[in-house]
C-alpha cells in the first residue's frame, strides 16, 4: 500500500465499517471480545507486543498494544474504548450506511471510528523503516461507557508512564480538540421511612418518598450554573402502593464540576445530606468518579503543538472545554494529555450516530503526525 493509500477515506471507513458491525455494549463482554480478538489479529503483523488483560466484575478484556521500540522511557499513550452505549441488536435499527458524507452505525462517532484512524496510523507509521522519536502504546479498553471501573487503574498506571497521552474519544462542535473536562460524581441515596396504612393509620407512617422530595430540593439547589456545577436526580424510586405509607426511597445523582476545589466542596455537600424528618434515616454513598481534565501548561503546550500539525495539514485545529467525562479525565493532573481527537460527527449515544467521512483523512494524518513530532 502506498503513503497516500493509508490515509484514503474509502479504505479507513471499510476498516471501521467491520468494528462497528461487531456490536459492543458493555454488557455484553462476549461481544467486546470478539472485537478486541479482531483488533489483536490486526497487529500481528507489526512491531508490537500485546497485552491482554482477561476482564473482571462482567466487563470485557482490555488490550494493550506496545511498540517494539521506544519502551525504556516516557512515550505517547493512546487512548480509545470498543465499548458502545447501544444495545445488542441496536445495528438493526441503525445499520451500517453511508449518505452523502455521514457514515452511520453504533459507536461509530463514540468511538469506533477515532479507535480505528489511531491504529490505521500506526500501520501508516510502521510502514515506512523510520521509527517515531517516542514509543506508542495504544490501550482498547471495555467499560469506558459504564465510567471504566475495571481500567481505571491500568489507564492511570500507563498515564504516569507516559510523556503525552492522546485520547481518540469523538472531535466536539465541528472538528474542536479537547483541552479540559469537567470532573464527574456519581451518588444514590438511600432512605428508610416507617410504613403504614395511608387511610386509616397516617399518624404511624413517616414517608421516605416525602423525605426523598426535600433531598432533591437541596440537591437541585446546589446548581451553579455560573461556576459549571450541576447536580442531576437523575433516577428516582420508592414505595409499593398508593395505599402505604412508602417505607423506602432510592435515588441516583450525576455531578459535574470544573475544579478540583468544586469536587471537594461539592462532593462534601452531597455526602452531608441528612434526614429533616424524625424517624426517617438518609444514607448517601458515591463519590468522585472521574476527577476534572484541567488545563495544565503541558496540556497546553501540547495543544499547540497538535495546531501547527494541523495546519501543516492543511486545517486549523480550535479547542473546547466539555461537560463530558472521558478516559483523559484521569491522565490529565499529572501528563499533557489532548482529547477529542477522534472522528467528527455527531449524534453520540443516538438513533442517529455518524461520523462525517471529510474527517477521517484529516484526522488520521494528524495522529500520524503527531506520533512522528511529539518528542
Amino acid at each position: 500500500m502506498t503513503s497516500s493509500n493509508w490515509f484514503d477515506s474509502q479504505t479507513i471507513l471499510d476498516g471501521i465499517r467491520r468494528w462497528v458491525e461487531v456490536e459492543t455494549p458493555t454488557e455484553a463482554p462476549e461481544q467486546v471480545n470478539k472485537l478486541i480478538s479482531m483488533v489483536a489479529e490486526q497487529y500481528r503483523d507489526l512491531p508490537v507486543t500485546l497485552e491482554r488483560v482477561a476482564g473482571v466484575d462482567g466487563c470485557g478484556d482490555h488490550l494493550v498494544a506496545r511498540s517494539t521500540w521506544g519502551q525504556n522511557r516516557p512515550g505517547i499513550l493512546v487512548l480509545s474504548h470498543l465499548d458502545t452505549v447501544h444495545p445488542m441488536g441496536f445495528i438493526e435499527r441503525l445499520p451500517f450506511k453511508v449518505e452523502g458524507d455521514s457514515a452511520f452505525g453504533p459507536g461509530i462517532y463514540d468511538m469506533k471510528g477515532g479507535a480505528y484512524i489511531a491504529h490505521q496510523a500506526f500501520r501508516a507509521l510502521c510502514a515506512t523503516a523510520d521509527r517515531s522519536p517516542l514509543g506508542i502504546t495504544h490501550m482498547f479498553t471495555s467499560d469506558e461507557e459504564i465510567g471504566s471501573p475495571t481500567s481505571r487503574a491500568l489507564i492511570e498506571r500507563e498515564g504516569r508512564k507516559a510523556k503525552y497521552v492522546l485520547v481518540t474519544e469523538p472531535a466536539r462542535d465541528g472538528g474542536k480538540i479537547v483541552t479540559g473536562r469537567k470532573g464527574v460524581g456519581r451518588f444514590e441515596v438511600f432512605i428508610k421511612g416507617v410504613p403504614a396504612h395511608a387511610g386509616t393509620r397516617p399518624q404511624d407512617g413517616r414517608s421516605a418518598i416525602r423525605e426523598l422530595a426535600n433531598v432533591i430540593l437541596a440537591l437541585e439547589a446546589m446548581n451553579d450554573l455560573a461556576r459549571g456545577v450541576t447536580v442531576n436526580v437523575g433516577v428516582v424510586r420508592g414505595g409499593t402502593r398508593p395505599n402505604v405509607t412508602p417505607e423506602e426511597a432510592h435515588a441516583e445523582i450525576d455531578l459535574r464540576v470544573l475544579s478540583f476545589k468544586d469536587a471537594d466542596e461539592f462532593v462534601g455537600k452531597i455526602l452531608a445530606l441528612t434526614s429533616k424528618t424524625d424517624g426517617v434515616t438518609v444514607k448517601v454513598t458515591g463519590g468522585l468518579n472521574r476527577p476534572p481534565y484541567e488545563k495544565s501548561n503541558a496540556g497546553a503546550s501540547l495543544y499547540e503543538h497538535a495546531k501547527t500539525v494541523a495546519m501543516e495539514i492543511g486545517f486549523e485545529l480550535v479547542d473546547a472545554h466539555t461537560g463530558g467525562g472521558s478516559d483523559g479525565n484521569f491522565t490529565a493532573a499529572h501528563t499533557a494529555t489532548l482529547d477529542g481527537l477522534g472522528v467528527d460527527g455527531k449524534g453520540a449515544h443516538t438513533h442517529y450516530e455518524q461520523l462525517y467521512v471529510s474527517s477521517l483523512e484529516p484526522r488520521a494524518r494528524l495522529l500520524h503526525r503527531l506520533y512522528q513530532t511529539l518528542r
